[in-house]
Protein backbone atom coordinates (compact mmCIF):
# COMPACT_ATOMS: atom_id res chain seq x y z
CA UNK A 1 0.00 0.00 0.00
CA UNK A 2 1.36 3.56 -0.74
CA UNK A 3 2.34 6.09 1.26
CA UNK A 4 1.08 9.70 0.95
CA UNK A 5 3.72 12.57 1.20
CA UNK A 6 2.89 13.36 5.11
CA UNK A 7 4.11 9.89 6.12
CA UNK A 8 6.88 9.85 3.98
CA UNK A 9 8.15 12.68 5.73
CA UNK A 10 6.94 10.95 9.46
CA UNK A 11 8.88 7.74 7.93
CA UNK A 12 12.02 9.66 6.92
CA UNK A 13 11.92 11.25 10.61
CA UNK A 14 11.51 7.62 12.27
CA UNK A 15 14.07 6.13 10.31
CA UNK A 16 16.69 9.11 11.39
CA UNK A 17 15.60 8.40 14.84
CA UNK A 18 16.56 4.99 14.69
CA UNK A 19 19.70 5.18 13.01
CA UNK A 20 21.06 7.28 16.04
CA UNK A 21 19.67 4.89 18.55
CA UNK A 22 21.04 2.14 16.87
CA UNK A 23 24.74 3.61 17.24
CA UNK A 24 24.59 3.52 20.97
CA UNK A 25 27.26 5.45 21.18
CA UNK A 26 25.55 9.24 21.67
CA UNK A 27 25.19 10.19 24.32
CA UNK A 28 21.54 11.52 25.62
CA UNK A 29 22.50 15.17 26.07
CA UNK A 30 23.87 14.66 22.71
CA UNK A 31 21.03 12.95 20.78
CA UNK A 32 18.03 14.89 18.31
CA UNK A 33 15.53 16.93 19.58
CA UNK A 34 12.47 15.41 19.92
CA UNK A 35 10.72 16.80 16.52
CA UNK A 36 13.72 14.36 14.86
CA UNK A 37 13.78 11.02 17.33
CA UNK A 38 11.02 8.88 16.85
CA UNK A 39 12.62 5.47 17.11
CA UNK A 40 11.99 2.71 14.85
CA UNK A 41 13.77 0.02 13.61
CA UNK A 42 15.06 0.59 9.62
CA UNK A 43 13.12 -1.53 7.20
CA UNK A 44 15.87 -3.47 5.88
CA UNK A 45 16.62 -4.86 9.01
CA UNK A 46 13.25 -6.08 9.96
CA UNK A 47 10.87 -6.70 6.98
CA UNK A 48 7.91 -7.40 6.08
CA UNK A 49 6.99 -7.67 2.42
CA UNK A 50 3.20 -7.95 1.49
CA UNK A 51 1.38 -8.01 -1.95
CA UNK A 52 -2.63 -7.99 -1.93
CA UNK A 53 -5.44 -7.68 -3.63
CA UNK A 54 -5.79 -4.08 -3.11
CA UNK A 55 -4.37 -1.61 -5.17
CA UNK A 56 -6.15 1.46 -3.15
CA UNK A 57 -4.43 3.38 -0.16
CA UNK A 58 -7.25 2.94 2.16
CA UNK A 59 -6.76 1.40 5.83
CA UNK A 60 -8.34 -1.99 4.56
CA UNK A 61 -7.63 -4.73 2.44
CA UNK A 62 -9.67 -8.17 1.81
CA UNK A 63 -9.38 -11.11 3.37
CA UNK A 64 -9.11 -13.59 0.53
CA UNK A 65 -5.70 -11.25 -1.18
CA UNK A 66 -2.62 -13.56 -1.39
CA UNK A 67 -0.18 -12.30 1.16
CA UNK A 68 3.72 -12.77 1.89
CA UNK A 69 4.84 -12.12 5.11
CA UNK A 70 8.94 -12.26 6.20
CA UNK A 71 10.18 -11.06 9.42
CA UNK A 72 13.86 -10.87 10.99
CA UNK A 73 14.53 -10.81 14.34
CA UNK A 74 16.78 -7.67 15.14
CA UNK A 75 18.01 -7.10 18.22
CA UNK A 76 18.67 -3.06 18.86
CA UNK A 77 19.86 -1.12 21.85
CA UNK A 78 17.20 1.50 23.11
CA UNK A 79 17.70 4.12 24.96
CA UNK A 80 16.47 4.32 29.03
CA UNK A 81 12.79 5.20 28.94
CA UNK A 82 12.71 7.30 31.85
CA UNK A 83 13.63 11.20 31.36
CA UNK A 84 11.86 11.10 27.85
CA UNK A 85 7.81 11.91 26.46
CA UNK A 86 5.11 10.31 24.55
CA UNK A 87 4.65 12.16 21.11
CA UNK A 88 1.97 10.82 18.67
CA UNK A 89 3.33 10.25 15.39
CA UNK A 90 0.61 8.16 13.86
CA UNK A 91 -3.18 7.32 13.77
CA UNK A 92 -4.34 4.31 12.12
CA UNK A 93 -7.81 3.94 10.89
CA UNK A 94 -10.22 2.04 8.54
CA UNK A 95 -12.45 -0.68 9.03
CA UNK A 96 -11.45 -1.16 12.72
CA UNK A 97 -12.69 -1.55 16.16
CA UNK A 98 -9.86 -2.73 18.13
CA UNK A 99 -10.21 -4.84 21.59
CA UNK A 100 -6.80 -5.00 22.09
CA UNK A 101 -3.54 -4.50 19.51
CA UNK A 102 -0.27 -6.61 20.19
CA UNK A 103 3.68 -6.83 19.14
CA UNK A 104 4.66 -10.12 17.74
CA UNK A 105 8.44 -9.00 18.87
CA UNK A 106 9.41 -9.11 14.96
CA UNK A 107 8.01 -6.46 13.43
CA UNK A 108 4.10 -6.87 12.96
CA UNK A 109 1.13 -5.97 15.10
CA UNK A 110 -2.23 -7.77 15.69
CA UNK A 111 -5.09 -5.53 15.94
CA UNK A 112 -8.32 -8.00 17.24
CA UNK A 113 -11.25 -6.29 16.06
CA UNK A 114 -14.40 -8.56 18.44
CA UNK A 115 -17.48 -9.35 16.94
CA UNK A 116 -17.88 -5.33 15.75
CA UNK A 117 -15.83 -6.43 12.64
CA UNK A 118 -14.89 -10.44 12.67
CA UNK A 119 -11.49 -9.69 11.74
CA UNK A 120 -7.54 -9.70 12.83
CA UNK A 121 -5.66 -6.49 11.15
CA UNK A 122 -2.07 -7.30 10.27
CA UNK A 123 0.16 -4.06 10.02
CA UNK A 124 4.12 -3.47 10.13
CA UNK A 125 6.17 -1.28 12.15
CA UNK A 126 5.90 1.61 9.02
CA UNK A 127 2.52 1.81 10.11
CA UNK A 128 0.82 -0.12 7.19
CA UNK A 129 -1.87 -2.57 6.94
CA UNK A 130 -0.18 -6.06 5.63
CA UNK A 131 -3.70 -7.97 5.68
CA UNK A 132 -6.66 -8.66 7.24
CA UNK A 133 -7.82 -12.30 8.67
CA UNK A 134 -11.27 -13.38 8.49
CA UNK A 135 -12.32 -14.90 11.62
CA UNK A 136 -14.74 -17.18 9.79
CA UNK A 137 -13.92 -20.61 10.21
CA UNK A 138 -15.07 -23.98 9.00
CA UNK A 139 -14.49 -26.09 12.49
CA UNK A 140 -15.12 -29.76 10.95
CA UNK A 141 -11.85 -28.46 8.80
CA UNK A 142 -9.55 -28.78 11.71
CA UNK A 143 -11.36 -32.23 13.42
CA UNK A 144 -14.90 -30.56 15.10
CA UNK A 145 -17.29 -32.66 13.33
CA UNK A 146 -19.69 -32.29 14.73
CA UNK A 147 -20.14 -28.60 13.90
CA UNK A 148 -21.33 -28.32 10.54
CA UNK A 149 -20.65 -25.24 7.81
CA UNK A 150 -18.79 -21.69 8.70
CA UNK A 151 -19.05 -19.80 12.10
CA UNK A 152 -17.53 -16.78 12.79
CA UNK A 153 -15.48 -16.01 16.16
CA UNK A 154 -14.82 -12.41 18.16
CA UNK A 155 -11.27 -12.03 18.69
CA UNK A 156 -10.52 -10.08 21.90
CA UNK A 157 -6.78 -10.91 22.24
CA UNK A 158 -3.54 -12.78 20.89
CA UNK A 159 0.10 -13.86 22.29
CA UNK A 160 3.01 -15.01 20.36
CA UNK A 161 5.37 -17.75 19.98
CA UNK A 162 8.39 -16.64 21.34
CA UNK A 163 10.23 -16.62 17.53
CA UNK A 164 7.14 -14.60 16.52
CA UNK A 165 6.63 -17.49 13.93
CA UNK A 166 2.63 -17.99 15.71
CA UNK A 167 0.00 -15.71 17.13
CA UNK A 168 -2.80 -17.46 18.93
CA UNK A 169 -5.88 -15.38 19.17
CA UNK A 170 -8.58 -16.08 21.26
CA UNK A 171 -12.53 -15.43 20.71
CA UNK A 172 -15.35 -13.94 23.05
CA UNK A 173 -17.79 -16.18 21.34
CA UNK A 174 -18.48 -17.96 18.45
CA UNK A 175 -21.67 -17.69 15.96
CA UNK A 176 -23.24 -20.09 14.06
CA UNK A 177 -25.26 -23.28 14.77
CA UNK A 178 -25.22 -24.63 17.76
CA UNK A 179 -23.76 -21.60 19.62
CA UNK A 180 -27.07 -20.33 21.21
CA UNK A 181 -25.74 -19.23 24.80
CA UNK A 182 -22.89 -16.83 24.64
CA UNK A 183 -21.68 -15.38 27.86
CA UNK A 184 -21.35 -11.91 28.66
CA UNK A 185 -19.04 -9.21 30.91
CA UNK A 186 -21.59 -9.33 33.36
CA UNK A 187 -22.01 -12.90 33.31
CA UNK A 188 -22.16 -15.58 36.52
CA UNK A 189 -20.86 -19.47 36.03
CA UNK A 190 -23.34 -21.61 34.37
CA UNK A 191 -23.70 -23.72 31.22
CA UNK A 192 -22.49 -20.97 28.69
CA UNK A 193 -20.87 -21.95 24.87
CA UNK A 194 -17.46 -22.95 25.26
CA UNK A 195 -14.84 -21.16 22.30
CA UNK A 196 -11.96 -21.55 20.92
CA UNK A 197 -8.52 -19.79 19.96
CA UNK A 198 -7.07 -19.71 16.50
CA UNK A 199 -3.68 -20.05 16.01
CA UNK A 200 -1.93 -17.59 13.01
CA UNK A 201 1.12 -18.51 10.56
CA UNK A 202 2.51 -15.17 10.90
CA UNK A 203 4.29 -15.73 7.76
CA UNK A 204 1.38 -16.93 5.64
CA UNK A 205 -1.30 -15.07 7.96
CA UNK A 206 -3.64 -17.87 7.56
CA UNK A 207 -5.42 -19.64 10.54
CA UNK A 208 -3.78 -23.11 10.69
CA UNK A 209 -5.55 -24.31 13.73
CA UNK A 210 -8.46 -24.13 15.80
CA UNK A 211 -8.20 -24.91 19.97
CA UNK A 212 -11.17 -25.05 21.67
CA UNK A 213 -11.39 -24.28 25.23
CA UNK A 214 -13.63 -22.65 28.12
CA UNK A 215 -16.74 -19.84 27.52
CA UNK A 216 -15.90 -15.93 26.89
CA UNK A 217 -11.86 -17.22 26.72
CA UNK A 218 -10.68 -13.45 27.12
CA UNK A 219 -6.88 -12.79 28.04
CA UNK A 220 -3.98 -15.48 26.78
CA UNK A 221 -0.17 -15.73 27.22
CA UNK A 222 2.34 -18.18 25.74
CA UNK A 223 4.74 -19.62 28.24
CA UNK A 224 8.04 -18.16 27.66
CA UNK A 225 9.44 -21.81 26.63
CA UNK A 226 6.79 -22.30 24.09
CA UNK A 227 5.11 -25.47 25.83
CA UNK A 228 2.00 -24.21 26.86
CA UNK A 229 -0.71 -21.30 25.99
CA UNK A 230 -2.45 -20.14 28.92
CA UNK A 231 -5.94 -18.71 28.14
CA UNK A 232 -8.50 -17.41 30.72
CA UNK A 233 -12.66 -17.68 30.65
CA UNK A 234 -13.91 -15.19 31.56
CA UNK A 235 -17.24 -17.06 32.26
CA UNK A 236 -15.83 -20.52 33.00
CA UNK A 237 -13.99 -18.77 35.87
CA UNK A 238 -11.06 -20.97 34.87
CA UNK A 239 -8.21 -21.30 33.28
CA UNK A 240 -7.14 -23.66 30.07
CA UNK A 241 -3.29 -24.96 30.19
CA UNK A 242 -3.29 -25.60 26.25
CA UNK A 243 -0.38 -28.22 25.08
CA UNK A 244 1.27 -26.45 22.42
CA UNK A 245 2.56 -29.75 21.24
CA UNK A 246 -0.77 -31.42 21.19
CA UNK A 247 -3.25 -28.78 20.76
CA UNK A 248 -5.10 -29.16 23.38
CA UNK A 249 -5.97 -28.43 26.62
CA UNK A 250 -4.57 -30.81 28.93
CA UNK A 251 -5.41 -28.84 32.64
CA UNK A 252 -8.13 -26.58 33.10
CA UNK A 253 -7.49 -24.58 36.72
CA UNK A 254 -10.54 -23.29 38.80
CA UNK A 255 -9.90 -19.76 39.60
CA UNK A 256 -12.66 -17.70 40.64
CA UNK A 257 -14.70 -15.00 39.47
CA UNK A 258 -13.45 -13.55 35.74
CA UNK A 259 -10.34 -14.56 35.80
CA UNK A 260 -8.49 -11.87 33.35
CA UNK A 261 -4.94 -10.76 33.16
CA UNK A 262 -2.05 -13.17 32.98
CA UNK A 263 2.02 -12.44 33.55
CA UNK A 264 4.61 -15.53 33.08
CA UNK A 265 7.63 -15.97 35.09
CA UNK A 266 10.76 -15.55 32.83
CA UNK A 267 11.79 -19.23 33.39
CA UNK A 268 8.29 -20.83 33.21
CA UNK A 269 8.00 -21.51 36.19
CA UNK A 270 5.52 -19.88 37.81
CA UNK A 271 1.90 -18.12 36.30
CA UNK A 272 0.50 -15.23 37.92
CA UNK A 273 -3.66 -14.71 37.26
CA UNK A 274 -5.75 -11.34 37.86
CA UNK A 275 -9.08 -12.18 38.86
CA UNK A 276 -10.92 -9.35 38.34
CA UNK A 277 -14.06 -10.36 39.98
CA UNK A 278 -11.61 -10.96 43.58
CA UNK A 279 -8.85 -8.42 44.85
CA UNK A 280 -6.83 -11.19 44.44
CA UNK A 281 -4.15 -12.58 41.90
CA UNK A 282 -3.49 -16.33 41.57
CA UNK A 283 -0.10 -18.08 41.63
CA UNK A 284 0.31 -20.90 39.51
CA UNK A 285 3.03 -23.70 39.84
CA UNK A 286 3.50 -24.96 36.30
CA UNK A 287 5.06 -27.79 37.36
CA UNK A 288 2.27 -29.62 39.51
CA UNK A 289 -0.30 -26.08 38.79
CA UNK A 290 -0.88 -26.19 42.38
CA UNK A 291 -2.56 -22.57 43.21
CA UNK A 292 -1.76 -19.82 45.37
CA UNK A 293 -2.39 -16.22 46.07
CA UNK A 294 -1.43 -12.96 46.37
CA UNK A 295 -4.47 -10.99 48.35
CA UNK A 296 -5.73 -8.32 48.87
CA UNK A 297 -4.09 -5.91 46.29
CA UNK A 298 -6.79 -3.97 45.31
CA UNK A 299 -10.52 -3.76 43.89
CA UNK A 300 -10.79 -5.81 40.59
CA UNK A 301 -7.24 -6.03 39.14
CA UNK A 302 -7.20 -6.70 35.87
CA UNK A 303 -3.81 -6.43 33.59
CA UNK A 304 -0.22 -7.80 35.26
CA UNK A 305 3.13 -6.91 34.18
CA UNK A 306 6.44 -8.82 35.36
CA UNK A 307 9.29 -6.26 35.29
CA UNK A 308 12.16 -7.66 33.45
CA UNK A 309 13.87 -9.24 36.95
CA UNK A 310 11.30 -10.87 38.11
CA UNK A 311 11.40 -9.25 41.46
CA UNK A 312 7.67 -6.94 40.86
CA UNK A 313 4.52 -7.67 39.60
CA UNK A 314 2.38 -4.75 38.31
CA UNK A 315 -1.30 -5.06 38.46
CA UNK A 316 -4.48 -2.01 37.16
CA UNK A 317 -7.02 -1.99 39.29
CA UNK A 318 -9.99 -1.62 37.74
CA UNK A 319 -12.41 -0.82 40.65
CA UNK A 320 -9.86 1.36 42.59
CA UNK A 321 -8.58 3.29 39.80
CA UNK A 322 -5.12 2.87 40.51
CA UNK A 323 -2.00 0.46 39.82
CA UNK A 324 -0.06 -0.91 42.58
CA UNK A 325 3.45 -2.62 42.61
CA UNK A 326 3.90 -5.86 44.40
CA UNK A 327 6.98 -7.31 45.62
CA UNK A 328 7.05 -11.12 44.91
CA UNK A 329 9.51 -11.71 47.88
CA UNK A 330 6.64 -10.38 50.40
CA UNK A 331 3.57 -10.74 47.82
CA UNK A 332 2.52 -7.20 49.34
CA UNK A 333 1.57 -4.02 47.69
CA UNK A 334 4.51 -1.33 48.10
CA UNK A 335 3.62 1.54 46.25
CA UNK A 336 0.50 2.36 44.67
CA UNK A 337 -0.27 5.42 41.69
CA UNK A 338 -3.22 6.82 40.48
CA UNK A 339 -3.58 7.22 36.92
CA UNK A 340 -6.52 8.84 34.50
CA UNK A 341 -10.30 7.05 35.18
CA UNK A 342 -10.21 2.99 34.54
CA UNK A 343 -6.89 1.79 34.00
CA UNK A 344 -7.12 -0.91 32.09
CA UNK A 345 -4.41 -2.66 30.02
CA UNK A 346 -0.89 -1.99 30.17
CA UNK A 347 2.76 -2.61 29.04
CA UNK A 348 6.29 -2.59 30.86
CA UNK A 349 9.39 -0.86 28.90
CA UNK A 350 12.09 -3.38 27.91
CA UNK A 351 14.34 -1.75 30.57
CA UNK A 352 11.80 -2.11 33.17
CA UNK A 353 11.46 1.88 34.12
CA UNK A 354 8.06 3.02 32.44
CA UNK A 355 5.15 1.78 32.53
CA UNK A 356 2.03 2.45 29.89
CA UNK A 357 -1.41 2.66 30.97
CA UNK A 358 -4.34 3.17 29.15
CA UNK A 359 -7.40 5.03 30.82
CA UNK A 360 -11.11 3.87 29.43
CA UNK A 361 -12.89 6.73 31.31
CA UNK A 362 -10.43 9.22 30.88
CA UNK A 363 -9.26 9.22 27.23
CA UNK A 364 -5.97 8.90 28.24
CA UNK A 365 -2.26 7.31 28.28
CA UNK A 366 -0.46 7.72 31.57
CA UNK A 367 3.67 6.72 31.86
CA UNK A 368 4.48 5.96 35.33
CA UNK A 369 8.12 5.79 36.16
CA UNK A 370 8.42 1.99 37.98
CA UNK A 371 10.97 2.94 40.93
CA UNK A 372 8.69 5.95 42.26
CA UNK A 373 5.84 4.96 41.09
CA UNK A 374 5.26 7.94 39.84
CA UNK A 375 2.81 9.46 37.16
CA UNK A 376 4.73 11.68 34.88
CA UNK A 377 2.77 11.87 32.04
CA UNK A 378 -1.08 11.59 30.91
CA UNK A 379 -1.52 12.46 27.76
CA UNK A 380 -4.62 12.57 25.27
CA UNK A 381 -5.80 9.34 23.34
CA UNK A 382 -8.51 8.71 21.17
CA UNK A 383 -12.28 7.45 22.50
CA UNK A 384 -12.19 4.12 24.45
CA UNK A 385 -8.66 3.38 25.05
CA UNK A 386 -8.39 -0.63 25.71
CA UNK A 387 -5.32 -2.18 24.50
CA UNK A 388 -1.76 -1.02 24.44
CA UNK A 389 1.79 -2.95 23.61
CA UNK A 390 5.23 -2.13 23.89
CA UNK A 391 7.63 -2.67 20.60
CA UNK A 392 10.76 -3.74 21.89
CA UNK A 393 12.60 -3.23 18.82
CA UNK A 394 11.29 0.66 18.25
CA UNK A 395 10.25 1.43 21.56
CA UNK A 396 7.20 3.02 20.51
CA UNK A 397 4.00 2.22 22.00
CA UNK A 398 0.58 1.24 20.15
CA UNK A 399 -2.89 1.98 21.57
CA UNK A 400 -6.02 0.62 20.48
CA UNK A 401 -9.16 2.41 21.02
CA UNK A 402 -12.36 0.73 20.89
CA UNK A 403 -14.22 3.85 18.74
CA UNK A 404 -12.10 2.49 16.04
CA UNK A 405 -8.45 3.77 16.01
CA UNK A 406 -4.96 2.71 16.79
CA UNK A 407 -3.01 5.53 17.76
CA UNK A 408 1.13 5.05 17.90
CA UNK A 409 3.43 7.27 20.39
CA UNK A 410 7.09 7.38 20.18
CA UNK A 411 9.29 7.72 23.84
CA UNK A 412 11.07 10.75 22.76
CA UNK A 413 13.72 12.89 24.63
CA UNK A 414 13.16 15.91 26.47
CA UNK A 415 13.38 19.28 25.43
CA UNK A 416 16.64 20.75 27.61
Amino acid sequence: MGLDATKMTNLSLLLAGSAIILGACVSAAAEPAAATLTPLVPLDTSTTAATTTSTSTSSTTTSTATTTSTTTTTTSTLPPTAGRTLELVETISGDISPKSVVSSGTGLFFAQNMMYRHTVTVYNAAFELVHTISDTVTLSDFGFDEYEGEFRGAPVEAAFTSDGSFAYVSNYEMSGPGFGRPGGDACNKANWDTSFLYRIDTASLEIDQVISVGAVPKFLAVTPDDKYVLVTNWCSFDMSVVDIEAAEVTTTIRLGRHPRGIAVSADASTAYVAVMGSRDIAVIDLESFAVDWIKGVGTSPRHIVLDPDGRYLYATLNGDGRVVKIDLATRKVVARVATGSAPRSMAISTDGDSLYIVNYNSNTVSKVLTETMTEVQEIQSNSKPIGITYDALTGNVWVSNYSGTITIYADVIDDE
